[in-house]
């Protein structure tokens, strides 16, 4: 007889190993796919050259310059399915997602004024941070007794949902002027980073430590997320600090939000439908959850991003569409299903 216990961790094992190599896979396809195709069997010579530092053959260039662009996309989709578990932990609303708390549309305002006055591109990221940031600490301002309290956990959670929507509102708003006043030259790199574009995305090292510290107090705090979740009013009761995984879950989520936002523009839906994907096939358990999200909502982007550089190359197009046409119809079967 095995024990319950020891069947559900074997089979979370299994779970994360097999997305694991799922992760590794989608990020060779999109190293090998492109314009120029790099046939597997060039593979193993090209990526020797790159471990002893060189780039002799043609294919070894393409590999290197193809695979800093989508390891990008996969810190930068793991960041936001993690903020949407997260999100979605904080506000015990399936529908939360990385960007309705408008830390995205903040991003974006500072993102754009930098681009509007032709900042440069570090200038525009910095930019980029600081709205992400200015709003966090906004709605946490605004929204401070809410995140605190545990017992009217209903009521807290709509008003902060509803405190970020308005700022959101307010935040595009704002956006919306800056385009209708940017000069013609501009407005493309501005409209691209609104939809979220990994093109000129730089392989920095930030984004990775943001992701592996997030993800260690999430796979710290999965079992009180799991108590949370399922009982809410008894939270404090079971011993749990509902206040400070309130605070840590918002906070955590929101820099997420803003390293992602800050590396590859506004991609959206890869927050809201990762968690409900993973949760839909491997069960509401955080402990397994939070693994999951990370490799998939990677592997989803890195794919996302490998199509659209290739459906109509040489020409490329904002992954942020291509997730959008992808997510839109998934996130209404998902719904479909909940309802049934």
């Amino acid at each position: 007889m095995h024990h319950p216990a020891h069947l559900q961790q074997r089979r979370a094992m299994l779970v994360i190993g097999t997305l694991l190599l799922c992760a590794i896979a989608s990020l060779l396809l999109s190293s090998m796919t492109g314009s120029i195709a790099v046939p597997l069997a060039d593979m193993p010579d090209a990526l020797r050259q790159l471990a002893q530092g060189g780039t002799g053959s043609l294919a070894a260039s393409l590999i290197e310059l193809r695979a800093g662009r989508a390891l990008t996309a996969f810190v930068t989709g793991g960041a936001l399915a993690l903020a949407g578990v997260m999100m979605q932990a904080l506000l015990r609303n399936p529908l939360a997602d990385p960007y309705v708390l408008g830390i995205s549309a903040g991003a974006s305002v500072g993102a754009l004024l930098a681009l509007l006055v032709m900042a440069a591109a570090i200038v525009v990221d910095l930019a980029a941070l600081g709205g992400a940031v200015a709003v966090s600490m906004l709605l946490y301002l605004l929204a401070r007794r809410d995140l605190r309290g545990g017992l009217a956990a209903e009521g807290g959670a709509s008003m902060l949902l509803l405190t970020g929507v308005i700022l959101s509102s307010a935040c595009m708003a704002l956006v919306t002027l800056m385009l209708s006043i940017a000069p013609e030259g501009r407005l493309r790199s501005m409209i691209f980073w609104m939809i979220g574009d990994l093109a000129g995305a730089p392989l920095r090292l930030a984004p990775w430590l943001i992701l592996g510290a997030a993800l260690w107090y999430a796979m710290r705090s999965a079992r009180a997320m799991n108590v949370v979740a399922l009982h809410a009013e008894a939270a404090a009761t079971l011993g749990i600090r509902v206040g400070r995984l309130r605070k840590g879950l918002f906070f955590i989520s929101g820099v997420l939000t803003a390293s992602a936002v800050t590396s590859a523009g506004s991609v959206g839906f890869v927050g809201l439908i990762v968690p409900h994907a993973c949760r839909f096939a491997f069960g509401p358990d955080h402990r397994v959850l939070v693994p999951a999200a990370v490799l998939v909502g990677g592997s989803f982007l890195v794919l996302c991003d490998t199509l659209a550089r290739t459906i109509i190359a040489p020409q490329q197009l904002p992954v942020g569409a291509i997730t959008a046409i992808i997510g839109a119809p998934v996130f209404l079967y998902q719904l479909h299903r909940l309802r049934r």
